[in-house]
C-alpha cells in the first residue's frame, strides 16, 4: 500500500492547514538533494521496540478505519482499511523488522492485502523496510508490487522521525525504482485539534505525502500521540481517489485473535515466495519472536 493511511472529521482536518502547508508545499517543490536516506544497519540495535510516541507499534494492537475513496466516474464508495500489528519478524537486509498484516477493502471487497515490515532505530526513528502487497479485483490475483529493502536497488525510508518539526525538509519514505515507490512525507502541521470517531486528539501531527508520479497530489496523514495514524484526507488539484479515513476503533488482540492474524500473515508471506521469488527469495520466513512487551 503505497499512499493509504491514516482524515478525521475530515472537515476539522482540512480547515486546520493554514501557513505551514504553503511552507511545505514550497519547500518541497525544491528537489532533494537524492532520492533516497541513509540506512545504517549498525544503527538498529533494537528495531523491534517501536514506542516512537508518534507511532507505536505494539504486538497485536489492531487499528480499523473508514471512509471513502472517488471511482474513475466521480462515484464515492465506502472505503475500510484494518491495520494489525503481528507478533512475527523478519529479517531484511541485516535488520530485524516488526510485521504488520493490512486489509483494504473498496465497496465491501478486499482489494488488498499485505504485510509491512518496520524497524526503529536508535535515535527513535521508525523506518518501512520493506513491503508486499497483493492486489486483488473480483476476488482474483492481480499484481504484486513487492520491494525490500537492499534488493532491487530498494533502501528503507523513514515512516516518522524521531523528532517530527514543521520546516524541516522532506524525506524519503522508501525508494523501490523496480516497482516505482517513490513517496515522500513531510511536516505539514503540528499542535492541530482533530476529532474521530475514537475521540477528539489534541495536539495532532500533520504529514504531507506525495509520490513521484502524483506531483499535484497530497495525502495528509493525522497523528495522535501514543496511537499514531487517525485519519487521513488529501489535497491538490491532481488527486484522483480523493481517499478519507477516520479511526474508529482501536483493539489489543486476545492470544486467539492474535494467533489467527499470524496465521494469514504467514499464508500472504508464503503465496510471496511463489509471485515475488526474485525479490522474498533473498529472505529467510518470518518468525514469531514479539510479545506484547515488544522484546527483540
Amino acid at each position: 500500500m503505497s499512499r493509504w493511511i491514516v482524515g478525521a472529521g475530515l472537515t476539522v482536518a482540512l480547515t486546520c492547514l493554514g501557513p505551514a502547508g504553503e511552507s511545505a508545499r514550497a519547500q518541497d517543490s525544491k528537489a532533494p538533494a537524492r532520492p533516497y536516506e541513509d540506512v545504517n544497519p549498525k544503527n538498529f540495535d533494537h528495531p523491534t521496540v517501536i514506542d516512537n510516541p508518534w507511532m507505536p507499534m505494539k504486538p497485536g494492537t489492531r487499528l480499523s478505519y473508514q471512509g471513502t475513496t472517488v471511482e474513475d466516474d466521480g462515484t464515492p464508495v465506502p472505503h475500510k482499511v484494518v491495520i494489525t500489528i503481528t507478533d512475527l519478524t523478519k529479517v531484511i537486509s541485516g535488520i530485524r523488522t516488526v510485521v504488520s498484516w493490512d486489509l483494504d477493502y473498496s465497496d465491501g471487497q478486499l482489494v488488498e492485502a499485505e504485510v509491512a515490515f518496520f524497524a526503529q532505530d536508535n535515535d527513535g526513528t521508525v523506518w518501512r523496510i520493506g513491503e508486499y502487497p497483493e492486489e486483488y479485483e473480483d476476488g482474483k490475483f492481480v499484481t504484486a508490487p513487492a520491494w525490500l529493502h537492499g534488493i532491487e536497488e530498494a533502501v528503507a525510508g523513514i515512516e516518522m522521525r524521531a523528532r517530527p518539526e514543521p520546516g524541516t525538509p522532506s524525506y524519503s519514505q522508501g525508494w523501490a525504482p523496480a516497482v516505482h515507490f517513490t513517496d515522500r512525507g513531510q511536516v505539514d502541521q503540528i499542535g492541530q485539534k482533530t476529532c474521530v470517531p475514537v475521540k477528539c486528539y489534541e495536539d495532532v501531527l500533520v504529514i504531507a505525502e506525495v509520490s513521484g508520479a502524483e506531483k499535484d497530489a497530497q495525502q495528509l496523514k493525522y497523528f495522535a500521540r501514543a496511537v499514531g495514524n487517525i485519519s487521513v484526507a488529501w489535497r491538490g488539484k491532481g488527486e484522483k481517489t480523493k481517499e478519507t479515513l477516520e479511526l474508529v476503533k482501536v483493539e489489543q488482540l486476545d492470544a486467539a485473535a492474535l494467533a489467527e492474524a499470524r496465521r494469514e500473515a504467514l499464508k500472504l508471506e508464503k503465496s510471496a515466495y511463489k509471485t515475488r521469488k526474485n525479490v522474498y527469495g533473498h529472505t529467510l520466513p518470518a518468525e514469531q519472536t514479539l510479545s506484547g512487551a515488544q522484546r527483540q
